[in-house]
């Protein structure tokens, strides 16, 4: 019989979520839900190397957990929890950390471009990939759906699980492999930068009436006249609309451009109304959860129930193993 393959991916509650981590990750996460055991959880712990506010990080938190199940994230389906409700990931966090030399923390390049971009070079950025080693190995997770940019972590948890059973000689972990998210665009921000909450050029998700508008309005494009023709392969708001339309619109759009007289104050109208029609359903969902507080609750402790359980499963033979006495038992 084969085996139902555990994914596992998580999302840092940092700030208010984007269109490009929408189509960076949320979109493909909630379509492998339905691909084998999915764990989806809430990084915020790793969120404690940028936000020091605690009601903020609360409320960064529960707008996370609200935005996932309003575009579809079926808790029926997956396994949807917060990281700080699974204790043993911290734990074996530590392990990994009295294992892993300085010199590959020291070469980690996500480090090294969030201290660039301007973020607190802490202890915990800099260990950061240790820790979503621990995310990742705590579930024997089979596949970590990830970007590009995040390949080097996944090696690192590789590494360090290797490391672990070669150090106790037992197979206490299992080896993830990565899952390289090849189809995602780089979703372009208002400045043309890619779009990120450290670069404040985003556009928020559940963004609607004057504040979207706004947003959508000061996309930068450059100084061609409105009756002159465009090349809409070099026009960030054209690389928005492609995310949103489809095939003939975007291919009528694309004419327009080419054609003079459209200029790109029409193309911003046209992408207001493109994310507008896009997100209308899961905005009206999200309202309705709001109400209901109760239920996202229960969603997310029901979640931390079985991720602790799991969890728990992985780690009783690493403490056996290590020889980390334990007077009790995790429920």
């Amino acid at each position: 019989m084969t085996k139902t393959k555990t994914i596992l991916s998580g999302i840092q509650p940092s700030g208010k979520l984007h269109i490009g981590n929408y189509f960076g990750a949320m979109r493909q996460h909630i379509r492998m839900q339905q691909e084998g055991d999915a764990f989806y959880f809430l990084a915020n712990y790793h969120s404690l190397t940028s936000v020091n506010d605690g009601e903020l990080l609360n409320q960064y938190t529960m707008d996370v957990v609200l935005d996932y199940l309003a575009l579809g994230l079926d808790p029926g389906k997956c396994t949807f929890f917060a990281q700080s409700d699974v204790p043993q990931t911290t734990e074996l966090a530590w392990i990994l950390g009295c294992l892993t030399p300085v010199s590959l923390m020291e070469k980690g390049v996500a480090y090294k471009d969030k201290v660039a971009n301007g973020l607190n070079p802490n202890i915990g950025l800099f260990t950061y990939p240790i820790l979503q080693a621990a995310d990742i190995l705590i579930y024997h997770s089979d596949l970590v759906p990830v970007g590009e940019d995040q390949k080097q972590n996944i090696e690192i948890a590789r590494d360090l699980a290797g490391k672990l059973n070669r150090s106790y000689d037992s197979e206490l972990l299992v080896i993830p492999e990565d899952y390289i998210l090849k189809s995602v665009a780089t979703v372009p921000g208002i400045d043309g930068r890619k779009m990120s909450k450290s670069y404040g050029n985003t556009i928020d998700i559940f963004d609607e009436g004057k504040s979207l508008k706004k947003r959508v309005m000061s996309i930068q494009t450059d100084s061609t006249l409105l009756e002159d023709p465009k090349d809409p392969d070099s026009c960030n708001v054209f690389a928005l609309i492609k995310l949103f339309a489809e095939d003939d619109k975007i291919n009528e759009i694309a004419g327009k451009y080419r054609a003079g007289g459209f200029g790109y104050g029409h193309a911003k109208k046209e992408l207001l109304g493109l994310i507008n029609d896009y997100f209308a359903e899961a905005r009206e969902r999200r309202k309705k959860l709001e109400k209901d507080m109760d239920y996202v609750h229960d969603v997310l402790q029901e979640g931390g129930k079985k991720a602790r359980e799991r969890a728990e499963t992985v780690m009783e033979p690493i403490r056996e193993t290590t020889g980390l006495f334990r007077s009790f038992r995790y429920e």
